[in-house]
């Protein structure tokens, strides 16, 4: 059973007080979760006992092997691949779309169309207009007023020349949860390949590649409890096949291909804590029934406070909610708004006063904000629901910002 005590415990930050001894309420989660013992101790333990590079014949470095051979596996399980050889490791999904892209543009040719979303992150837009120097055309998917992208509009522009659909799986700005079932489904009948960006939406709700469909879906850990990392999974095959930039002494094949230098062993060791710590709330007979239980104990809890927060925040008459609302499940615990009068920089001024940890501006969703037209008054508050949030934490947050 969730155990939300039990869960708290795990996370030390979450013991933080101010001068008067007043903990700290973070809702910041969709720009980075905190991060539990287990995570801190898998990093600070790897310094400790494997502190040395790859490959080697000693037992250091025979350590970090098993390090990265196990979050790799471990990584894979996380995302429903196939196995651990589709799992690559970077900086961070800003670098790996880049990488993806620079590829994908010594095979494209001009004329050849790429499909990206007016929703979508810049880590999931800038990439690939980098493309139209190459004569590649970029056609975007347009944002609705609701939040929500028209997917009639994707319908119509999907066409035989469509060589990549990039597409983010949630808003980061928005909370808006993609029908990436759907579009994987339309792309069947066409030879485009399909790209997920998932890394709003690994830390509230349970991936499976396979069942998705996708060719490349990316994530970053510390949106999901770890450490600043980033991971791409590629189809089997496909990345063999990608003329990626790499050292001529770098492993040629899938996973290495794509990853660059020595990789951080360390936040690999966190990131793989982060996916046992997640698992670990829930039940089953191995990792992945585990992550899969544990995702949905997850996804009640925080839907159900996100919820609050949205109906509390919208009956107030100074504030008005953005974004579809918390009737279905499908939503990620996103809560974004504005005050008729003062600007989100202000909210959260006022927040921040109060131990509250909250964002404000467009969330690198610069397109998303413009065409909502808030970007003239600095965008939104954003607040978010994490794991370790408590209701007592959300009535608080509602009652101080009804004071605003």
């Amino acid at each position: 059973m969730f155990n939300i005590d039990k869960i708290r415990s795990c996370f030390p930050s979450l013991n933080i007080t101010d001068n008067s001894g007043n903990n700290i309420i973070f809702l910041d989660g969709p720009g980075g979760t905190q991060t539990p013992q287990n995570v801190i101790d898998a990093i600070s333990n790897y310094y400790h006992e494997s502190n040395a590079n790859t490959h080697g014949s000693f037992l250091t470095s025979n350590r970090t092997d098993a390090v990265m051979d196990e979050t790799r596996k471990n990584v894979s399980i996380f995302l429903g691949a196939e196995n651990k050889n589709t799992i690559s490791i970077g900086h961070n999904m800003t670098t790996l779309c880049f990488g993806v892209a620079r590829a994908l543009s010594k095979s494209f040719k001009k004329n050849d169309e790429v499909i990206i979303t007016q929703l979508d992150h810049e880590a999931n837009r800038g990439p690939w207009n980098t493309l139209k120097s190459y004569g590649i055309k970029i056609r975007e998917i347009k944002l609705l007023k609701t939040g929500e992208l028209d997917y009639e509009d994707f319908e119509n522009k999907i066409n035989d020349k469509t060589k990549l659909v990039a597409l983010g799986m949630s808003s980061n700005a928005l909370g808006t949860v993609n029908n990436f079932i759907k579009i994987g489904k339309l792309l069947e009948n066409h030879k485009s390949m399909f790209l997920l960006d998932a890394v709003h939406y690994a830390p509230h709700f349970s991936i499976d590649v396979q069942k998705f469909k996708c060719d490349f879906l990316i994530c970053s850990s510390y949106k999901f409890y770890g450490p600043h990392l980033g991971f791409i999974y590629c189809k089997p095959g496909i990345l063999d096949n990608l003329e990626t930039e790499r050292l001529i002494t770098q492993n040629q094949s899938a996973p290495f291909r794509i990853e660059t230098g020595t990789l951080n062993h360390a936040a690999c060791a966190g990131a793989n804590a982060a996916i046992k710590f997640v698992a670990n709330i829930g039940m089953g007979n191995n990792l992945r029934e585990k992550l899969e239980n544990a995702y949905s104990q997850i996804g009640k809890h925080e839907h159900n406070l996100a919820s609050i927060l949205f109906e509390e925040i919208k009956k107030l008459k100074n504030f008005n909610t953005i974004g579809v609302g918390f009737d279905s499940l499908i939503r990620t615990p996103t809560v974004s708004f504005v005050h008729k009068s003062r600007n989100p920089k202000y909210i959260c001024d006022q927040l921040a006063k109060k131990n509250i940890c909250g964002w404000n501006g467009h969330f690198y969703a610069v397109k998303a904000i413009q065409i909502l037209g808030l970007e003239k008054i600095g965008g939104v508050t954003r607040l978010g629901v994490s794991v370790y949030n408590t209701e007592k934490e959300i009535r608080k947050t509602v009652d101080i910002i009804s004071k605003i």
